[in-house]
């Protein structure tokens, strides 16, 4: 078992999450300073004491993707250098994740690279929500941590749609790819599943086809991991109240958002749109009356305080794949009145 220290450092990628995590834990953010060289390149500066220490280093790589990787893997090499026992990289949003295959000639698989990356710079474990791809874990050679944004979100949820509106609702999957974690949402809400037939035209444009599943006179809540463009979110509402479906909402756990995307999202039949917090909202995001956060911090903080004492992390937030398992929710400390914001 690890005795020593627990420290949390941040770079510049999600600084207020990390400073949720720290007030969970009760903690500080330790001292560092991350600047820029005037050319552009990274500087970094570990300005306490790590020698011995357990360190969480909270950085995801989020737009900018390849300032923020570059920020993680300097700050890396800084602590290791700076002789802490333990490095964790806390990477709430795992860029590059959607490029996890050799799908055409010519291609990398930019996701292994990155995993290549961080293990060479020195870090010693990985701490990560909801991976675009589950396999993605197998292309690291050091444990990491994949936890499942869900949990926190259906508890969320279950606050805002009681049990008499569930009812009269309906998951709706995205595309094929995220049946098992709609299929999650469809059983803990105890509603019916469908799914919208989308297919990819090139590496940016999606159509949508059909509609699987009966939605007509449903309320619907779509579920996905992330949210790029808006634009395949904003068809499938389209579609979907074409098939008959009265109000539709969605949660994506991951809100990446560049471009003219909530205006996307503002301008579609979408009523409410919740994410997480693993990756900060753009002003206009904050501003779109539409668009609500949960946040992660209790369950990454959680998650932290038990890798830290060397116990179970499985155990308070397990994601099964397998839903005919007679599995309760997950459970975690709720230290907050409220983890909702607009």
């Amino acid at each position: 078992m690890i005795n020593h220290k627990l420290m949390l450092f941040s770079g510049n990628a999600n600084p207020q999450l990390a400073e949720k995590i720290a007030r969970y834990l009760k903690l500080k953010i330790s001292g560092s300073r991350v600047a820029r060289y005037p050319e552009g390149e990274v500087s970094v500066e570990i300005k306490e004491h790590v020698r011995g220490a357990d360190v969480f280093l909270i950085q995801g790589t989020s737009p900018p993707s390849n300032e923020n990787m570059m920020e993680l893997l300097i700050m890396i090499d800084a602590l290791k250098r700076a002789s802490a026992s333990r490095i964790c990289a806390v990477i709430p949003y795992y860029g590059y994740g959607r490029q996890d295959r050799k799908n055409r000639p010519g291609v990398p698989i930019t996701a292994k690279l990155i995993a290549n990356l961080i293990t060479a710079a020195g870090a010693d474990r990985v701490l990560t929500i909801d991976l675009h791809a589950a396999q993605i874990q197998g292309f690291f050679d050091i444990p990491v941590d994949h936890l499942y944004a869900a949990p926190v979100l259906i508890k969320a949820l279950k606050r805002i749609f009681p049990l008499s509106k569930r009812r009269k609702m309906t998951i709706v999957s995205p595309d094929v790819g995220g049946i098992k974690i709609a299929d999650h949402f469809a059983r803990d809400f105890r509603c019916p599943l469908a799914i919208v037939d989308k297919r990819r035209m090139g590496d940016s444009k999606t159509v949508v086809r059909n509609v699987i599943g009966d939605v007509k006179n449903r309320n619907i809540l779509i579920v996905d991991d992330l949210i790029s463009t808006g634009t395949s979110l904003a068809n499938a509402a389209r579609i979907l109240q074409k098939k008959g479906a009265k109000d539709v909402y969605a949660v994506v756990t991951h809100p990446v958002l560049p471009g003219k995307a909530v205006e996307n999202i503002n301008q579609s039949p979408i009523k409410t749109l919740w994410v997480s917090d693993t990756i900060p909202l753009r002003e206009d995001a904050r501003r779109s009356p539409k668009i609500k956060t949960i946040s992660v911090a209790p369950l990454l903080g959680e998650a932290i305080n038990r890798i830290h004492a060397d116990t179970p992390v499985s155990i308070l937030f397990e994601y099964s794949e397998d839903p005919d398992k007679n599995q309760k929710p997950a459970k975690f400390p709720n230290r907050t009145k409220s983890n909702i914001t607009q």
